[in-house]
């Protein structure tokens, strides 16, 4: 079950050694650091880690901040290349339980997109006040609402993907960032009539350093839900490898 675990980063040195360790010393995945040029030496230490992981870890360095969707997609890329069966999103910060890995892999073996959930039974925002988490959840019903998704978690970004469908979307053609992102990946799976599933999850602010989300994430997400409306996936090229759905 080989499985490729993106992480974008940005100044996340305080963290990041912490969470390598989380993923790759109880699981067979391998993990992929995406940095945008982190101030704070990020992506040094992550190269200074890799010996220490015979291979399992490597590094994409990016001149500076170009955001966390085209993070995504160029993690997503190598994933593709490089032949994994599924590709994981999670954040570097330990708001995402990385002993939860296993379990979204294996729901992928019967599902497309398996998706770790605040807001089914079972998932929580333990940290978050009342207005954060009204907030939120209704912008999950929001966009799930105008787009017909049968997700209750549509911003969230702990995910698996089986590789085999992210290969028949044109993923240089996704730009969205931030909250977007992650509601237009999952709307693009539903499109292609891949199996979406979820899991709960509890999520916990940051035990260290500062959030990146920003009201231009917000406000930007709550307009790409209509230009994803009426708009179809981009489709990539037909390609010999393309297996298709899972049954």
């Amino acid at each position: 079950m080989s499985g490729l675990v993106v992480v974008p980063t940005y100044n996340e040195r305080e963290n990041i050694e912490s969470l390598v360790t989380a993923v790759l010393q109880p699981t067979d995945f391998d993990l992929l650091v995406v940095d945008d040029g982190s101030p704070d030496g990020t992506g040094q230490l992550v190269e200074a880690m890799r010996p220490r992981w015979s291979g399992r870890l490597s590094a994409l360095h990016r001149p500076g901040k170009l955001g966390l969707g085209t993070a995504y997609v160029a993690g997503f890329r190598q994933a593709l290349d490089r032949g994994y069966e599924r590709v994981f999103e999670m954040d570097a910060d330990f708001s995402h339980d990385p002993a939860v890995l296993p379990h979204l892999a294996q729901l992928t073996e019967r599902a497309d997109l398996a998706l770790g959930s605040r807001y089914i039974p079972g998932g929580s925002t333990p940290d978050w006040s009342l207005l954060r988490r009204a907030i939120s959840r209704g912008g999950s019903l929001y966009a799930r609402t105008i787009l017909g998704l049968p997700v209750h978690d549509v911003t969230g970004g702990f995910k698996c993907f089986r590789t085999a469908i992210l290969r028949r979307l044109d993923l240089t053609a996704i730009r969205s960032e931030g909250y977007a992102f992650q509601i237009e990946l999952t709307y693009r799976i539903h499109q292609l009539g891949g199996r979406i599933v979820e899991t709960p999850i509890t999520f916990v602010d940051r035990r260290i350093g500062q959030s990146k989300m920003s009201g231009r994430i917000v406000r930007e997400a709550a307009t790409a839900v209509w230009r994803l409306r009426f708009t179809p996936p981009p489709l990539a090229a037909p390609s010999a490898r393309d297996r298709g759905t899972v049954p």
